[in-house]
Parts: structure tokens; C-alpha cells; sequence
């Protein structure tokens, strides 16, 4: 997680156009002139609750980074925020990577700096992207303590064996206003997917993870990808479409219990969100390039895509030409990360965006490692190179505890980029809710919570016989097993889409006046803060996605097999294929969309304004395979409730667990063409 960085402060301040935008505060000039040294990493807040094993040995091996200081981040904010405001008469001016470097990337003589002091401290340095965001570099354990002038311990922590620096890290003060933090010394800082079978009890997520493994003199540089993970299947009965089968049990609502849908596939999901009509004018993606980051890289994407979507969308056959691959020549941490469950992260993925925009072609970047230096790096080489119009990521950090460090700059930097770029950048809002049962206090998840990000929420979809939008809840879900023919409730609490108050960012422009100030101010601040989610998609994984994957079978083989999947990380990559089709039928890259989706389309017939309260009044019966791939050890049949979210909750207009509400398609575009016939700057639609 996020380790403290005292001099970092990032907030969200006034600009001189009345707009919002990040500050990423430099090192006073007083300090860099007085003192030889300069800190850069405090030591992170969660050693101070941790077991500490001792120090870490001199010769193991440290895989770090440097991430470097914008140039002039106050013009990058004010460009960023111009180019997309539909208010602004620079909407949808955006920049090339290479007009952006010019302006505000550090200059050759600062990275020369950097890399000349690494050198001479006997680090390897590796890479340098064009634009200058970090260096990364390679050395000892003892050489790191030298350079920065720290110490590095190991820890046990969340139960997993991590390493962090138990003294503040400093920099010579002629690198201070160069260097803006070294990533790597506490490796507890990583990302997670955020998707999840349903098959999860109480006891966690089925995709937790546990932080990389503290490294060891001896370990290997480069791991080798793992098969495929341990089968999953659904047990039936279930339903084609919602409400179909009603289940034998009685039921604690004032509607019969109906069995959860086998799985939507895309023909329904299209329908659902209104992109129906666009496949039948012939917009269906073409031209657009979605890229999709996570972790790894699983050796079946392509024939596992074909395969499903020759099965579950004939009409619309995934080819060969359409995904492209962008992966680092090695990949490590792939046990302490879980390598093979992000496999099924990238194919939901891939396939989710394939079902809401068949013709759109898509990039899979893979990161190295699930640490978030990696992550990060793989999303800057698409807003870098400009390599696609969309990005949607589906993992993140569990809340936003502590304070930002580097690889928290390193984000934010990038997404203002790619903002100025015309770039959206969509990511997934979380699975655990508030987070309140998952790390003790009420958090969003980052890097959901980064303003210039898109984050993306989850809902329960109710899609009917004819492919008909019939209801949305905010995804909440509760869990009740079957007890003597009957379900009790309350339910249990489970997991749910993830939403509720940045305790790092100040509320920008694009929710003044839209986010309720009950919300913007939850945390007892003095000013608003960053509300999450901002929109939301279907995520409960009983009303999921059903999709295709090759699994390791039980006899050791590994077979294609298909099963129902949902989490955030459903609803970001469906966001991201209808923003696509949405591109091509207005012929314009739409960018950062959250002043688009606040200032012009909210409470109008753009968006379904999910509004439930606290009202528990539907649910669905589920039936699981105890071993999680056939009856042979019998089922379970459970309750599944809608709408149990917890501290946060639907409510008319914005609320903190659907955002603005979830995308109609059609009448999506119609307000967006409005917007763009008039330049971008006419009238704003009636409240």
C-alpha cells in the first residue's frame, strides 16, 4: 500500500482559470540550497503495527525507480482540464505525446542527472521513457541503503513477508527538485484485479492476493508463467435471462425467488445498455483501439476470445488482426502475485469489450508484476506512444490508506498526459464496497479515486426475454445459504461495487454542484473532497458475464470452459467498448469524460439514475459446486441479495456507489452530438 511522503503533498487546488487540477508540491528552494540531503520516501505508516524480521541481507536484489517531476505541473493541469471541459473553447484541442515532452517532461540534462548519480552509486539503470517519468534501475540491497541513505527491513504483514525502508529515504539536494520519490523499497505497494466468480464466502474474494514475498539474495530475476488456475464452473439451475426460472423457496421479498442468469452474453449486454441500434447502422467499434492493462499475460487470449465469441456471438467473429500484445521481455513476482489468476482478469476483459464493440480492435499491455511501478509503466507506454483511444484497468490498491509515494505520482502524471491527449482512462471503482470489512475503515480504492481517471462502478442488472433493459441496483451483495427450506435474513454482507470519499483529493470542478456535500464532506473534512464512482456498469457476479476461458482441469489438462464472472472489473471494460462504438458514430475522441459525463449529460436520458435507497427488496438464489467444478461433492444453494451497500448507498442524482447512473447508449449520443454541433461550448442541458 501507499507509504507516507511528507514533502509530496497532492491535492486538488484552484487554477487561474476558476477550473480544479492536481498539485504535486515541489521542495521548497530554501531546502535544496540549505541542505545536502533531501527526503523523498518517509518511512511508510503501516511498519509502525508490523512484525519486524530484521534487516534485509546486503546482497539481495532491489528492483527500484525513480519517478521524476513534471516540469510545469500547474500549465499540465490547466492544458488537461481545458482540452476537456465541454465549456472550454479549447474542448477537444488535445496534444501529441511529443507536444506534451516539449512542455513538460523533465529535460535530457535532468534525466542525465539522475541516471549519472545512479550510475555512480553502482546501480544498473534500465529504462527511460520518451517522457522522462522514471528511471528504473537495478542494484543491492546494501547499495540502496548506501544511496538513499536509509535502511531496509523486512516485515511480516497482511500475514505475507514484505520489504520497506525503516528510515526516511533522501536524494542529494541538486536531484530534489528532479526526483520526486524512489518506488520499490516497500513492496507492499501493489494492485489487485478487481473481478471476482461469486464463489467467494465471506472469508474474502476468490482473487485476494497477498503482497509480493520479501526478496532473498538467491531469488530469481525472471519467473516463468504458471498454467492456467484450478477450474471453475457454475452449477445450475440457472436462468437464460432474469427472472426466467423461479426458484422452489420461499421468498423473504414481495416478488417470487428466481435462480441468478447462467451468465449475460453479449447480444444481451448490448441490448441492455441501448448499443443495439448502433450495430444495426453499422457502428459497432470500427477504427477504435481499446488497450487493456493488467498483469501478466495469459498464452490463450486469442483462441480463448474466437472460441467464446464463435459460441456466444456468431455474427460477430473475434479475428486474429483485432488484438494486438504489448509485453516486457520477463515478468517476476508471479507466485507472490498470483500470475494465473490475472489470466482470467485479461479474458474477461478482452472479452467484455469484444461484446460491446465487436469491430474495435484491442492492445493487452501487460504489466511485469502486479506491483504498481509495473502497472504504472504499462500504462504510460500506451498514453506515451498514444497507442489507443481508450484504456480500462481493472485492479487497484485496497483503499487509499496512508499517504501517496511515488507510484502514486507516477499515475497521476500519466493520466494528466493522457488527459491533454484526448485519452480516456477508465478504471475499475473496487469490490469491496466501502472497504470497511475489508481494511477496518471506510476508503476508496486508488487508483479509482485519481480525478483524472474515470472510475467505474458496479450495478445488478435485471436484462429481460428480449435482451430488454428492465432494472439496475446498486451492486451490493449479501449472502444467506439455505437453512431448513428457508433463507434468513439480514444477509451476511459480502462484497460490493466500490465508492464513497477520497481522503487524498480535494473535490475537483466537474462535481461542484453535483456531488451532495453529505457525500464530499463524509470524512469531516473542512473542504469537499473526490466523490467515487463516476459512472457504473453491471459488476455483481450473479448477474455477470458469462465468458471463456482454457482452466486446469482436475486430471491436469488444460481445457476451454465457460462460466459467469463479474466485479468492477466487468463494468470498466464494458465502459470502455461502449465509449468506443460512442467514438466511432460521433467521429470524435471524447477524452477525459468526466466533465462530459457531470457538466453535460447528468440527470438527463444519457444516464439511468439508480435509486433505491437503503431498500433490500430483490435478490437472486444461487447454487455452487462445493469443490467449484462439478456435483460429485454436492451443491450449496444460497441467497444472494441486491442492493446491501453498506455505509454507502443509491439516491437520487449523484450517489457513491453508481456515480452519475449507468450509460444509455443511444440517448448518450444524441446529448453528446448536441455538445459537439455546438463547438463544444453552447448551453449546458436543463437539470
Amino acid at each position: 500500500m501507499p507509504s507516507h511522503l511528507r514533502h509530496l503533498r497532492i491535492g486538488l487546488v484552484a487554477t487561474t482559470a476558476g477550473a480544479v487540477g492536481l498539485a504535486l508540491a515541489m521542495p521548497a528552494s530554501t531546502s535544496a540550497a540549505t541542505s545536502r540531503k533531501v527526503q523523498v520516501n518517509a518511512v511508510p505508516h503501516w511498519t509502525a503495527h508490523a512484525h519486524s524480521t530484521g534487516a534485509v541481507a546486503a546482497k539481495t536484489r532491489v528492483k527500484l525507480t525513480a519517478v521524476l517531476n513534471l516540469r510545469n505541473t500547474a500549465g499540465a493541469q490547466r492544458l488537461a482540464l481545458s482540452v476537456s471541459d465541454p465549456s472550454s473553447s479549447n474542448y477537444r484541442h488535445y496534444v501529441t505525446p511529443s507536444q506534451w515532452r516539449a512542455s513538460f517532461a523533465p529535460t535530457h540534462a535532468q534525466i542525465a542527472s539522475v541516471t549519472s548519480w545512479l550510475s555512480h552509486k553502482g546501480f544498473k539503470v534500465g529504462a527511460v521513457p520518451a517522457n522522462g517519468r522514471y528511471v528504473s534501475f537495478t542494484g543491492t540491497a546494501k547499495q540502496a541503503e548506501s544511496a538513499f541513505g536509509t535502511s531496509l527491513h523486512g516485515y511480516v504483514k497482511d500475514g505475507a513477508r514484505v520489504m520497506a525502508n525503516a528510515k526516511p529515504a533522501t536524494v542529494p539536494a541538486t536531484l530534489a527538485r528532479v526526483v520526486a520519490g524512489i518506488s520499490g523499497l516497500d513492496t507492499s505497494v501493489k494492485s489487485k484485479p478487481s473481478h471476482t466468480t461469486g464463489q467467494a464466502t465471506k472469508e474474502g474474494s476468490a482473487n485476494r492476493l497477498a503482497a509480493p514475498a520479501l526478496p532473498s539474495p538467491s531469488a530469481k530475476p525472471v519467473d516463468e508463467l504458471p498454467p492456467p488456475s484450478p477450474v471453475f464452473r457454475n452449477a445450475g439451475p440457472c436462468s437464460t435471462y432474469f427472472g426466467e426460472l423461479v426458484a422452489p423457496y420461499p421468498s423473504p421479498f414481495a416478488t417470487p425467488l428466481t435462480y441468478a442468469p447462467c451468465g449475460y452474453k453479449p447480444a444481451q449486454l448490448r441490448g441492455a445498455y441501448n448499443l443495439t441500434p448502433f450495430q444495426s447502422a453499422g457502428y459497432d467499434g470500427r477504427g477504435a483501439t481499446v488497450a487493456i492493462v493488467d498483469a501478466y499475460a495469459s498464452p490463450f487470449i486469442l483462441s480463448d476470445a474466437q472460441k467464446y465469441a464463435a459460441r456466444n456471438d456468431a455474427a460477430h467473429p473475434f479475428r486474429s488482426y483485432q488484438l494486438n500484445e504489448n509485453l516486457p521481455l520477463t515478468f517476476t513476482d508471479t507466485e507472490a502475485c498470483d500470475a494465473a489468476g490475472w489470466y482470467g482478469e485479461e479474458t474477461l476483459d478482452v472479452e467484455a469489450v469484444h461484446a460491446m464493440a465487436p469491430a474495435a480492435n484491442v492492445l493487452y499491455v501487460g504489466g511485469q508484476s502486479c506491483n504498481d511501478a509495473d502497472l504504472a509503466a504499462a500504462v504510460n507506454t500506451v498514453v506515451d506512444n498514444n497507442l489507443a483511444q481508450i484504456i480500462t484497468n481493472s485492479y487497484g490498491d485496497y483503499g487509499e490508506p496512508g499517504s501517496p509515494d511515488a507510484s502514486v505520482t507516477e499515475f497521476l502524471q500519466t493520466s494528466l498526459q493522457a488527459a491533454a491527449e484526448g485519452i480516456t482512462v477508465l478504471f475499475s471503482s473496487g469490490d469491496n464496497g466501502d472497504e470497511i470489512d475489508n481494511t477496518g475503515t471506510r476508503q476508496v480504492d486508488w487508483q479509482a479515486s485519481d480525478p483524472f481517471t474515470t472510475a467505474v462502478g458496479g450495478t445488478s442488472l435485471e436484462i429481460g426475454k428480449t435482451n430488454n433493459y428492465v432494472k439496475e441496483y446498486g451492486w451490493g451483495t449479501g449472502t444467506s445459504p439455505l437453512t431448513n427450506g428457508h433463507f434468513a435474513l439480514p444477509a451476511t454482507y459480502l462484497y460490493g461495487g466500490g465508492g464513497g470519499t477520497s481522503r487524498w483529493f480535494t473535490q475537483p470542478s466537474y462535481q461542484h454542484g453535483v456531488v451532495p456535500q453529505e457525500i464530499a464532506r463524509s470524512n469531516g473534512t473542512s473542504v469537499p473532497m473526490r466523490a467515487v464512482p463516476d459512472v457504473a456498469l453491471d459488476g455483481d457476479p450473479q448477474t455477470g458475464m458469462l465468458i471463456g476461458q482454457s482452466q486446469t482441469f482436475p486430471d491436469g489438462s488444460i481445457q476451454y470452459s465457460e462460466y459467469r464472472i463479474g466485479g468492477t472489473s466487468l463494468s470498466s471494460p464494458l465502459m470502455a467498448g461502449l465509449t468506443a462504438v460512442e467514438e466511432q458514430a460521433l467521429h470524435a475522441q471524447l477524452g477525459f469524460i468526466n466533465p462530459l459525463l457531470y457538466k453535460v449529460l447528468y440527470r438527463t436520458a444519457a444516464l439511468h439514475d439508480i435509486n433505491d435507497g437503503r431498500a433490500i427488496t430483490n435478490g437472486v438464489v444461487r447454487v455452487n459446486f462445493v469443490n467449484s467444478f462439478d456435483a460429485s461433492q454436492g451443491v450449496n444453494v444460497i441467497l444472494r441479495t441486491f442492493n446491501q451497500t453498506g455505509t454507502i448507498w443509491t439516491r437520487p442524482g449523484y450517489d457513491d456507489v453508481t456515480g452519475v447512473g449507468t450509460p444509455n447508449a443511444v440517448n448518450f449520443l444524441l446529448g453528446t452530438a448536441g455538445l459537439l454541433k455546438h463547438g463544444g461550448h453552447g448551453p449546458a442541458p436543463a437539470r
